[in-house]
């Protein structure tokens, strides 16, 4: 009883602690960053908080000391609404997802919307497809990354493509993701590396980041928890696998390094566990502990 009862004061200590020094960065204006890259957070990772009540949530967010967020979804409010209060709390929004089949057949309306919400980066999270994820449906997506990519260029905005994963099926003396990155055209084409998906399919981040400089423009960062299965091409983990960084079994220092050198320029935080709130003021911590 005694062990139970300290370990949740020590909980309890630490999200204390975590707060406080976020409400410092808040104060000082001071957004969270690694060796001069930003770091954000990807507002998914509050969707249950969000599905209840917008406003208070993105109090939230910013009481956390974040400044830039990326976006997946508005919340039944229009791109505008959205935006005018993510401006009211001083939240600057760089970059969000949108669903596969809206770039496939309407590109302009993406554009049109990452432009209400002033979006530098327009992504695609998810492929739509049965598995496995096989060559044609590979290089349907090159074609339709490829047309409207342009199409957002034309507007001033980025499009990049996250990886989840089911990509790196074999083909080749590689991947599928080979084929993506090298037949995407990189006038109109960028990447987002989600580095827990990298990892969940054996695949090495810093080596990719190395592999494909100059295309990897996004991070997405969230700790595996040590029991969590890797080598699978499956995109598809429980939530519960993801834990505060600096902990569980991926390494970010070399990471942080690599991606520097390769060109990121946003690290967004993305935590889906049920355990959000009490793990995001840990991670925090963790990478204000970084030199």
């Amino acid at each position: 009883m005694k062990r139970v009862l300290l370990l949740h004061l020590a909980t309890v200590g630490l999200f204390s602690i975590a707060c406080h020094c976020a409400s410092g960065a808040e104060n000082s204006g001071k957004a969270p960053g690694v060796s001069g890259v930003p770091v954000g957070l990807q507002l998914y990772s509050l969707r249950a908080q969000f599905g209840k009540d917008v406003p208070s949530t993105l109090d939230e967010v910013r009481g956390l000391g974040i400044k830039y967020v990326e976006l997946a979804g508005t919340y039944n409010l229009s791109p505008e609404k959205f935006s005018e209060e993510l401006r009211s709390r001083k939240l600057e929004a760089i970059s969000g997802h949108f669903p596969f089949d809206r770039y496939l057949k309407d590109p302009e309306g993406v554009a049109r919307d990452a432009r209400a919400l002033g979006l530098k980066y327009a992504g695609c999270a998810w492929i739509d497809h049965n598995d496995p994820f096989d060559e044609a449906k590979c290089r349907e997506a090159i074609s339709v990354f490829n047309k409207a990519g342009e199409v957002l260029a034309k507007q001033g905005i980025k499009l990049f493509y996250h990886t989840h994963g089911y990509e790196f099926q074999p083909h080749g003396d590689g991947t599928l993701f080979d084929v993506l990155v090298k037949e995407t055209n990189p006038k109109f084409v960028n990447y987002e590396m989600d580095v827990f998906w990298v990892f969940h399919a054996g695949q090495d981040p810093v080596k990719l980041l190395q592999k494909y400089p100059g295309r990897w423009l996004l991070l997405h960062i969230k700790g595996m928890k040590d029991s969590t299965p890797t080598g699978l091409l499956t995109g598809h983990s429980d939530v519960s696998n993801d834990v505060p960084l600096g902990t569980g079994k991926i390494d970010y220092a070399p990471v942080f390094k690599a991606a520097k050198k390769a060109g990121a320029r946003f690290y967004f935080i993305e935590d889906e566990s049920p355990s959000v709130e009490q793990q995001l003021p840990q991670s925090l911590l963790y990478l204000k502990s970084l030199k």
